[in-house]
């Protein structure tokens, strides 16, 4: 780890200058980007400022520094920040990241920052030489998270676009030319759902004791709420019934346990697969009903008719989907490590 015996405390007022912003709306367009506190509005065609700079708050979202590439505008609701002769910008970016902002803030209401908050804050600085060094590290960290974030983007339109293409049947398996058969949901699924679990039975940890996954109805990690130490099927489809995720459905390989929020579907003739639970998935939603806490019931789900591939086709395409979903779930792994890894050297270096 690098040395910090030769840091010195400062104020940020030593090593910055915090500029305000101005109404633009006398300007006309042009080419110079115009940011506010969620980023960039639009282009007018005068500069407010010539030389890089960081972005924050003063108003609304205080707690997000940003960095912005001269020339530019910002408008009254976003200090930006200059660099004195003593300070690398590279390095007093990742600095900003690491303060509390909102513990800074002196309004009752829309959280505020003030200049002098900003330019009394006491921060430890290091020479310009060793705040280079630094600077750059973090530089590198960031343009890789942004390389593997836009890798995940892209993976994830290209099974968008994959999918749309195989529901028009426009991109077919080579060998398949048959037509795809309507179905409906309860002619080829039993319609069932989960059972109620308290979460303080639930692992967070899989283990010999509690080896089987615990879906629910949250987003992150798939669903996955944890671990039990039974399960209730395998190899099925579940969809979420009630609440903001209403109609999302997944595949659920093995055996797994599932909460009371989901609906099951098990299919003895081979249809509990990745590509009809992925085709589902695009028409589930237009089901929910949204008097009051959106619903996907089963009654309703029973209901619903499909078009669908052979069994054969529909293995190809699982094969193709998992191979993807792999990938974006590997690349999303190697997100989170590196984001942990800048994370811990911001906690470190920056005490």
């Amino acid at each position: 780890m690098l040395a910090r015996n030769a840091w010195e405390k400062r104020c940020l007022s030593d090593v910055l200058k915090v500029n305000s912003g101005r109404d633009y709306k006398h300007l006309s367009a042009g080419t110079i980007p115009v940011y506010g506190t969620g980023g960039y509005m639009l282009s007018v065609n005068k500069a407010l400022s010539n030389q890089n700079a960081i972005g924050i708050g003063r108003k609304g979202t205080i707690d997000r520094p940003y960095l912005l590439n001269a020339p530019f505008w910002t408008v009254d609701t976003l200090f930006y920040l200059t660099m004195k002769a003593a300070a690398e910008i590279a390095f007093v970016f990742p600095l900003l990241q690491r303060v509390h902002w909102k513990k800074l803030d002196e309004s009752t209401g829309v959280p505020s920052l003030s200049k002098r908050v900003i330019e009394t804050l006491s921060v430890y600085v290091p020479d310009k030489k060793e705040q280079r060094a630094i600077g750059n590290l973090f530089f590198f960290l960031d343009t890789l998270i942004a390389a593997t974030q836009h890798r995940i983007d892209t993976l994830e339109h290209v099974k968008k676009a994959l999918l749309q293409h195989v529901l028009d049947q426009s991109w077919r398996f080579k060998g398949f030319t048959d037509h795809w058969k309507r179905h409906k949901i309860s002619d080829i699924f039993r319609v069932t759902r989960g059972k109620v679990l308290p979460t303080s039975s639930v692992a967070n940890q899989k283990s010999l004791a509690t080896p089987f996954p615990v879906y629910s109805s949250q987003t992150k990690h798939d669903g996955l709420l944890g671990y039990y130490h039974d399960y209730l099927y395998a190899d099925a489809i579940t969809w979420t019934t009630d609440g903001a995720n209403a109609g999302m459905v997944k595949y659920r390989p093995q055996k797994f346990y599932s909460t009371n929020v989901n609906g099951v579907l098990i299919s003895t003739q081979g249809y509990a697969n990745t590509a009809v639970a992925s085709i589902l998935n695009t028409i589930a939603w237009k089901y929910v009903s949204h008097v009051g806490n959106p619903k996907l019931m089963g009654k309703v789900m029973a209901d619903i008719s499909l078009e669908l591939p052979s069994i054969p086709e529909q293995k190809a395409l699982s094969s193709l989907l998992e191979n993807l979903n792999n990938t974006i779930r590997t690349t999303n792994v190697k997100l989170s490590k590196i984001q942990l890894l800048k994370s811990s050297l911001l906690q470190q270096l920056f005490i």
